[in-house]
């Protein structure tokens, strides 16, 4: 697929870049032009995604580390584009995961993006959040589905602070992604796209990068504030209503 040079000459940071959304987040940003900063906190993993890139560098990046954040992102020249993509993985302590998705899938956002705002007002930049259909209905996990949809309405007061600023905030809600964390449970993912899903498909990490691509981009300039879904109709069909009803 060929791509358009959208973000030439434009500096782009991307946490939990190494592995899954993030890394293809990285890829297709990289192909449109931009300088990427690969952040993971597995910093080799970050490295090894940045080594495929034409314009990027590897750091590493703990999203519970408020001073590690500062240090990043208040250190560069310049920024145009931060997405907001890192989470924490459950653990199985409800009182520790609970925590744990507080302090890094929904804070770590607020202090990547509280870090990036001035470099962002300089350039007339844009946040993009990666949150998830757990936002907007029960697909299990209390703790990252309240985190998740806490970005939700972060992403709209976060937008409100930003307008005057020339700053554009926005979220996608990702349905099911065959990424590595779901490594083992193949059958499952497959099981899900052909009986959960209208489109008959999981999603690929790059169905998402396309549309952080676009968020972030000139394409999407009057764009703010706002979710979209990627998540091939899973939240606004009823598919086994329709099956039901189709049965008679």
């Amino acid at each position: 697929m060929g791509h358009m040079n959208r973000f030439e000459g434009q500096t782009a940071l991307i946490t939990g870049a190494g592995s899954g959304i993030g890394a293809a987040t990285a890829r297709r940003l990289a192909a449109e032009g931009a300088h990427v900063l690969v952040t993971d906190i597995d910093e080799e993993a970050a490295r090894e995604v940045a080594a495929g890139l034409p314009h990027a560098t590897a750091h590493r990046l703990d999203i519970t580390d408020r001073a590690g954040i500062d240090r990043l992102i208040g250190g560069l020249p310049a920024l145009h584009v931060l997405v907001n993509n890192a989470f924490v993985p459950f653990v199985d302590d409800p009182d520790d995961n609970w925590r744990r998705q507080l302090d890094g899938t929904l804070l770590g956002a607020v202090h990547c993006s509280r870090a990036a705002l001035p470099h962002l007002a300089d350039t007339r930049g844009a946040i993009v959040v990666i949150g998830s259909v757990n936002a907007e209905a029960d697909f299990g996990d209390h703790a990252y589905s309240a985190a998740k949809a806490a970005l939700g309405s972060y992403t709209r007061t976060l937008a409100g602070e930003a307008a005057p600023l020339g700053v554009r905030v926005n979220r996608i809600n990702p349905g099911t992604v065959a990424t590595p964390s779901w490594s083992g449970r193949e059958k499952q993912l497959a099981a899900l796209g052909a009986r959960a899903y209208p489109l008959g498909r999981v999603g690929t990490p790059e169905d998402i990068a396309a549309a952080v691509a676009f968020l972030a981009s000139p394409d999407a300039a009057w764009i703010t504030g706002t979710t979209l879904r990627v998540d091939g109709g899973l939240m606004a069909v009823n598919r086994h209503f329709r099956e039901i009803l189709g049965d008679d």
